[in-house]
C-alpha cells in the first residue's frame, strides 16, 4: 500500500484534478483563494484566509462555553459528542461516546478539551493560549480516555485490530476509531495551515512525508479519504458556527478541509478524497435534500427521506460493498438486517448527484 501511495504522488502531476467551485454560501468567504491552482500555491492561498478569518482569539476557558454549543450530539440535545468515545451502553465510562454537556472538569466521568494536537508536540509548546485554545482543533473527550491518549503520535491500527471500530493504543501511537479518524485528520491539516511549522504533521502522526510537497504524512491523506465529512454533522456544525462571528465564541475561521476534504487531495495527492463541491452547478437549488435516521441505529431499518428516487450503497469500514438498495419516494425503508454492529458509509446516489453519510449499527 506504501509503494501504491508512493507512485501516485510521484506521478500526480499528470493527473486531471476535478473541478473545485465552492458553493454560493462559501463563495464570499473564500473569494481571495484561486481554486485554479494546485499544490503549495492552493495551500498559500488556504493559509491565508485561515489566518486572516481568524479575528476571535478565545480563551482556554471560552473553549468549555463553545463547546457546549458545537459539540452537541444533535440540535437541542443536552450531551456533548466525545472524541475517541465509541459506547454508551458497554457500562464502562473511559469508552463512552456521549456525556452530558455540563459534566466538564477533571475528574473521573467527566469530560475535558482534548488537543487533537498535542501541546507538547508543537514547536514550541503550544501552551492554552494562540494555538493551544484554538477551539478549531479542541474537542471534548472523556478525561480517562484523554489521558491514555496523552501526547501519543496518532497511528493507524493493525489489520484485524478494533474490528468495532474502537479507538486504542495501536504500534506504538493511538488510533482514534474508526468514527474519529477523518475528523483528526482534518484537524491536523487545518492547524498546519493556521500555525505553519509551529504544527507540523511529522510530529504528531506515524507516516512518511517523502511523496507530499511538505511535511504532510501519507496517515492523514488516508484518514481523509477513508472517512468522509457527514453532511450535516458534527464538523459541519462546528465549522458553520465558529465561520459566523455573530455567534458569541466564533473564531471566524473555518476549517476549509471540512468544506471540502478534496482541497487536500488537490493539494498534497494521495487517495481522492469525497469532493463535497464537486456536483456544485447554478442549478444547485434543486439539489436532493436527502435525510438518513435513526443514527445510531439499534434495529435493522433505516429510514431514508428523499424528493427524488436514489440508490443506496452501503460500504463497510474496509470500503468492501455490502448492500444496494433503491430507495424511493414511497419506499423509504433501508434494510441492514445482513449488517452487524459497526460503522458503514452510505452512498447516496440520485440524478442531480450523489452524498455520503456515515451509518452506526449499535
Amino acid at each position: 500500500m506504501k509503494q501504491f501511495y508512493t507512485l501516485l504522488f510521484a506521478f500526480v502531476t499528470s493527473f486531471t484534478f476535478a473541478q473545485i467551485v465552492p458553493p454560493a454560501t462559501l463563495q464570499s468567504y473564500y473569494t481571495s483563494v484561486d481554486f485554479n491552482t494546485t499544490g503549495v500555491a492552493l495551500k498559500e492561498d488556504l493559509e491565508d484566509v485561515t489566518i486572516d478569518k481568524h479575528v476571535n482569539f478565545l480563551s482556554y476557558g471560552d473553549v468549555w462555553d463553545a463547546s457546549q454549543v458545537t459539540d452537541l450530539e444533535s440540535a437541542g440535545s443536552s450531551n456533548v459528542l466525545l472524541l475517541y468515545g465509541y459506547n454508551d451502553t458497554d457500562g464502562e465510562i473511559t469508552t463512552d461516546r456521549t456525556r452530558n454537556k455540563f459534566d466538564n472538569g477533571g475528574g473521573v466521568g467527566d469530560w475535558n478539551r482534548e488537543h487533537v494536537y498535542p501541546k507538547s508536540r508543537g514547536n514550541p509548546n503550544l501552551g492554552t493560549s494562540g494555538p493551544g485554545s484554538d477551539a478549531q482543533m479542541l474537542r471534548p473527550s472523556d478525561v480517562q480516555r484523554n489521558g491514555q491518549r496523552g501526547s501519543l503520535l496518532f497511528a493507524d491500527k493493525t489489520v484485524g485490530q478494533f474490528s468495532n471500530g474502537e479507538s486504542g493504543a495501536t504500534n506504538g501511537g493511538w488510533y482514534p476509531g474508526d468514527e474519529w479518524k477523518g475528523d483528526c485528520a482534518r484537524i491536523i491539516m487545518y492547524m498546519y495551515l493556521r500555525y505553519g511549522d509551529r504544527c507540523i504533521p511529522t510530529n504528531v502522526g506515524v507516516g512518511s512525508s517523502s511523496a507530499t510537497p511538505d511535511d504532510m504524512i501519507d496517515l492523514f491523506l488516508k484518514w481523509n479519504a477513508e472517512d468522509p465529512v457527514v453532511d450535516g454533522g458534527l464538523e459541519d456544525v462546528r465549522n458553520t458556527y465558529h465561520g459566523n462571528t455573530d455567534n458569541d465564541y466564533a473564531q471566524g475561521n473555518r476549517n476549509p478541509f471540512i468544506d471540502n476534504p478534496y482541497l487536500a487531495t488537490v493539494i498534497w495527492g494521495g487517495p481522492d478524497a469525497q469532493n463535497r463541491w464537486e456536483d456544485l452547478s447554478v442549478v444547485d437549488v434543486e439539489k436532493n435534500d436527502v435525510k438518513l435516521f435513526p443514527n445510531p441505529v439499534n434495529g435493522n431499518e433505516v429510514t431514508i427521506i428523499s424528493n427524488k428516487s436514489i440508490i443506496a450503497e452501503v460500504y463497510d469500514i474496509l470500503g468492501k460493498k455490502v448492500k444496494v438498495q433503491t430507495i424511493t419516494p414511497e419506499q423509504k425503508t433501508l434494510n441492514i438486517s445482513g449488517l452487524s454492529k459497526g460503522i458503514y458509509l452510505v452512498r447516496l446516489n440520485s440524478e442531480v448527484g450523489s452524498q455520503t453519510k456515515r451509518l452506526i449499527k449499535q
